[in-house]
């Protein structure tokens, strides 16, 4: 067993998160490429073009007053005379146009994906005139090489067409995963059943694994750090959406509980003297850690290493970083600032919440250089919020990822 120790003070060293997803403020529109993608042309307002380390591009257009994502589709069929299928659908209530790519270059096969994707907020024209429908065509392509399929999925799957695509599955897995119906399963654990559509967990696997493809390869990368951010950001958008029913009703129970007991896991003097929101919110920390402790412990040690986070709420079951994501998502959820703290050396992951209170903190940098010292969660130990093993405590040795 660990020897458990409280760190209440931790040398301070500044660790970066991840540069900023990149915007385009003109249409509205966003994505988080992988690391090794660099732009390499277009005119930088209504043209990207990317190319990457691995031999891959991405091309980026983006188009007022086209009648819609099917016509747009088309368009580019007939400009590449291209063979693979197209198959149009609604993603987010605007619609879609996906088109496998296979054309040729030269003497070489193309091949890829193309998303043309009706952007939320309408544009006005060059001319002047009343606002009009955005449309952004994405093509990602490369050699005909299987391998380098799961980086043009992910690529295309960060593409965000306005503010209501955050934080919600992408619309390449929208597509090889629909939604489907909704359905009720309960909550491990608990007594609580949640809402979930019937295709989310095959889903939130598919996102996972492919994800974990693309992290593959940057095993030997000096950018490796920021493939494992990107990885875990993938899962949050996925998931986010997916859970939110399931994170409402735990959030309930967990303030239930605090209302009927007066402070609930936190000692009477503690909640007075953090007031009724901060107390609420470390409860809810302190309920959720409590809660993903109780999983199975569960480890494939062939493939990616993680349950996606439908199937470890539903069956109670997952490894470390399963579980601190899944606390983040619940976290997050209910308006608390969360992220995770990531350790290659120590093979660990454990949460990480903007609480007050005494505990273990681990401090970092945020993008615009505001210092954080988030309270520390670990997730496999039956131990209290902000308690540490001392065998992991050295803070030069991990990683803090955060989420927006």
């Amino acid at each position: 067993m660990k020897r458990l120790c409280l760190i209440c003070a931790i040398l301070c060293l500044a660790l970066s998160l991840w540069a900023e997803p990149l915007n385009s403020p003109t249409w509205g529109f966003r994505l988080d490429l992988p690391e090794g993608y660099e732009l390499t042309g277009g005119d930088k307002k209504n043209q990207f073009s990317f190319s990457s380390s691995f031999g891959t591009s991405l091309d980026l257009i983006a188009y007022s007053g086209k009648a819609s994502a099917a016509a747009l589709a088309e368009e580019l069929e007939k400009k590449l005379s291209n063979q693979g299928k197209k198959h149009v659908f609604m993603y987010n209530g605007r619609e879609a146009a996906v088109m496998e790519l296979r054309f040729t270059q030269g003497r070489n096969t193309i091949t890829g994906w193309a998303l043309c994707l009706e952007l939320e907020n309408p544009v006005a024209p060059a001319g002047g005139g009343p606002n009009v429908k955005g449309h952004l065509a994405a093509m990602a392509y490369g050699p005909d090489k299987a391998e380098l399929q799961c980086l043009h999925l992910s690529v295309l799957d960060s593409i965000e067409g306005g503010d209501g695509d955050h934080r919600r599955p992408g619309a390449m897995t929208e597509y090889l995963y629909p939604r489907g119906g909704w359905i009720t399963a309960a909550l491990a654990n608990t007594k609580e059943t949640a809402r979930f559509r019937e295709n989310d967990a095959a889903a939130a696997q598919f996102v996972v694994d492919r994800e974990f493809e693309v992290m593959k390869f940057y095993l030997t990368s000096p950018r490796w750090q920021e493939a494992w951010k990107r990885f875990y950001r993938a899962i949050f958008k996925d998931s986010f959406d997916r859970l939110e029913h399931a994170a409402f009703l735990l959030e309930r129970s967990w303030n239930n509980a605090l209302l009927n007991s007066g402070s609930g896991d936190i000692n009477p003097e503690e909640a007075e003297r953090l007031g009724t929101r901060s107390a609420e919110a470390k409860n809810i920390a302190a309920k959720a850690l409590e809660w993903v402790q109780g999983f199975e412990y569960e480890r494939d040690l062939m493939g990616s290493d993680f349950i996606n986070l439908v199937t470890a709420a539903r069956e109670g079951r997952g490894d470390c970083d399963s579980r601190a994501m899944l606390w983040v998502i619940i976290l997050s959820q209910s308006n608390i600032s969360a992220g995770i703290m990531v350790s290659r050396e120590f093979s660990h992951a454990m949460g990480l919440a903007d609480l007050e209170g005494q505990g273990a903190r681990f401090p970092m940098k945020d993008d615009s250089g505001r210092e954080l010292r988030w309270m520390v969660a670990e997730t496999t130990a039956q131990v209290a919020l902000g308690l540490v093993g001392e065998s992991v405590s050295e803070i030069t040795k991990w990683l803090g990822i955060t989420f927006e």
